[in-house]
């Protein structure tokens, strides 16, 4: 969003800066300030660095307590699903039942995120996602009491469906970065892309601690490690208020987000690109067959968080099409290298070359959530967007799973280029309705 045009008849004077030996306008310490008299066409309403770099983005008061306060819990994230499979692929013999558990698990998460979210708009993020994680935590120790002790299938569905009142901390912790920079732009962009990157690296992380700990210890041991890192993350989370976005309670019952004109169309478009994912891990769990899949998938991973780095140092954010049409283009890439060579470790180069359009996407495509969501419901439409991509990623991993069983693995890895290319052709279909891409944002609330 560009900054906004200063009024007509507009002079500047100059103010020199210590950091800046060289006069001229520079966004981390300005050298033309607004008085009355010559037009501009650059005069930001609040200063930012050059850039926005990580460091200056961090210096907003409680940024860097409440970033490292929610990592523990958001390390669970690729922890729990993981630790369930093995968890119960070892007591019940059965990848299919272990499989359908976690399923059940993600609908039932897509279902729910969206009102704990409201809720936590409408009564502070604090008051809600404490008491949504003591329920999550006791449906993850209700699953491992049922795993050690051989209940019968159904109670392990009905405990992990519980675990669905998990809260969206990484959409939380977006919503807090949307109010502490809501006047600029360039810090919103830099922000999102370090979010992204904190995901991508919590997914790198995450399965492997996590497969690491059931084999190391006992199979029980990685749902115990997870459901006390996010008890203590959100805690921590929850504790720092400075940052917290304010309650909103209107009088009247609020429209949901779903209604901003250009959601739901971008929400389409979150649903293909979280198909991209989960046919792609199911693809290549497939085709490497064994440990080395979860290693291939982390180069992948660290492709995206290690474009997303960069391209949050970058002026401004690319259109989402742009993205898209980069995505597109590198994920052809794994299906040629398996078709030429059926070598892994180029098929693990051509990943995480794959890799590096993902971050960019995903930081773009929440950039225009915010923009899409009304300022006072930021955490239920981040957790919506979320809920698209968690939709995708089941549909994605289901289709993915029967092209390898009909057609095999390597030809089923056309499948993440197909969902790619649907969600480009998505977003070229919603800028042909211009008037729908924005949506009008009331103004903040006091003291929000």
């Amino acid at each position: 969003m560009p900054s906004p045009e200063p009024p007509p008849h507009t002079s500047f004077h100059l103010a020199l800066s210590p950091e800046s030996p060289v006069l001229g306008p520079r966004r981390s310490s300005p050298a033309l300030i607004p008085r009355t008299g010559l037009p501009s066409h650059r005069a930001p309403r609040s200063p930012s660095p050059r850039g926005s770099s990580y460091r200056r983005l961090f210096d907003a008061p409680g940024a860097r307590a409440f970033t490292l306060a929610n990592l523990p819990a958001r390390l669970t994230a690729g922890m729990f699903s993981v630790s369930a499979v093995i968890m119960i692929a070892g007591a019940y013999g059965s990848y299919a039942l272990a499989g359908a558990v976690t399923a059940t698990g993600l609908t039932a998460t897509a279902l729910v995120a969206p009102f704990t979210a409201r809720l936590a708009d409408r009564h502070g993020q604090g008051r809600v996602a404490v008491p949504a994680t003591a329920l999550a935590v006791l449906g993850s120790l209700a699953l491992l009491l049922c795993v050690h002790l051989r209940a019968p299938a159904w109670t392990l569905f009905a405990a992990y469906a519980a675990t669905a009142t998990t809260p969206n901390l990484g959409g939380m912790a977006r919503a807090r970065w949307a109010r502490l920079h809501r006047d600029d732009p360039a810090a919103r962009h830099t922000a999102n892309a370090f979010e992204q990157a904190v995901d991508e690296l919590c997914f790198m992380l995450g399965p492997v601690a996590a497969a690491f700990l059931c084999a190391a210890l006992f199979p029980e041991a990685g749902t115990l490690t997870g459901a006390a890192l996010l008890l203590t993350g959100t805690l921590l989370f929850a504790a720092q208020r400075t940052t917290e976005p304010p309650a909103t309670r209107p009088a009247t019952r609020s429209p949901t987000p779903l209604r901003s004109p250009g959601m739901p169309a971008h929400l389409t478009v979150f649903l293909a690109t979280g198909a991209v994912f989960g046919s792609l891990e199911v693809v290549t769990l497939a085709y490497a067959e064994g440990p080395a899949g979860g290693v291939v998938l982390a180069l992948q991973a660290a492709g995206s968080c290690l474009a997303g780095l960069v391209y949050g140092r970058s002026r401004r954010g690319g259109g989402l099409t742009g993205c898209l049409v980069a995505m597109t283009a590198l994920m052809c890439l794994p299906p040629l290298a398996v078709a030429a060579t059926g070598s892994l470790p180029v098929l693990a180069a051509a990943l995480l070359v794959a890799g590096a359009a993902t971050a960019p996407t995903m930081v773009t495509g929440m950039t225009l959530v915010q923009k899409l969501t009304p300022s006072g419901q930021l955490n239920e439409g981040m957790t919506l967007a979320v809920t698209a991509l968690l939709g995708g990623i089941a549909a994605g991993a289901a289709g993915g799973g029967r092209l390898v069983e009909h057609l095999g693995p390597a030809t089923a890895y056309a499948t993440p280029a197909g969902a790619a290319a649907l969600a480009l052709f998505l977003s070229l279909l919603s800028l042909r309705r211009p008037a729908s891409r924005r949506a009008p944002r009331p103004p903040h609330p006091p003291g929000g």
